[in-house]
């Protein structure tokens, strides 16, 4: 999605997919990356040879998280709505993240965003809520849906 919206523009798109990412892959240097900065080094993620003889995956998978913390990255490049006058966006939070399908070690993902509401918190400050779906290449179920909040501060009041 180009450009700012008005807030009636960006309102009048609730319920609509508003952006969709690139794909990216997931490479095991990202995994072996993430495990180091989090200290999350469990062996579904990092050993591929005992992954692919213990668990059901075939081999090694991302950390469910570094999937989540990926979304900045996805909805900044999908493109996602941006009211007008906004002076910067902060991430507020999430009020809901499910994770439904592994995302195997050197496969393919990207997101799909729908806008699901715009509510002023404060004068010039408006909570935009957004389903992410974060899907992987080829499969039908996707390997995770949140419900992503953002602050954007605009200054502007309704």
């Amino acid at each position: 999605m180009a450009g700012q919206l008005s807030l009636d523009a960006a309102r009048a798109l609730i319920g609509t997919e508003t952006g969709i990412s690139q794909w990216h892959q997931i490479t095991q240097e990202r995994v072996n990356q993430f495990a180091e900065t989090t200290g999350d080094f469990q062996f579904i993620h990092l050993d591929a040879e005992r992954a692919q003889r213990e668990t059901p995956f075939g081999g090694t998978i991302a950390h469910g998280y570094l999937t989540l913390s990926l979304l900045s990255m996805l909805g900044a490049e999908a493109g996602t709505v941006r009211l007008q006058g906004t002076r910067m966006t902060i991430n507020y939070g999430l009020d809901k993240v499910r994770f439904l399908n592994p995302v195997r070690t050197g496969s393919r993902i990207r997101a799909k965003f729908v806008l699901m509401s715009i509510d002023e918190k404060n004068p010039g400050q408006y909570l935009i809520k957004q389903q992410a779906t974060v899907e992987i290449e080829g499969q039908d179920k996707p390997a995770m849906i949140a419900e992503s909040l953002s602050l954007a501060v605009t200054g502007q009041t309704s």
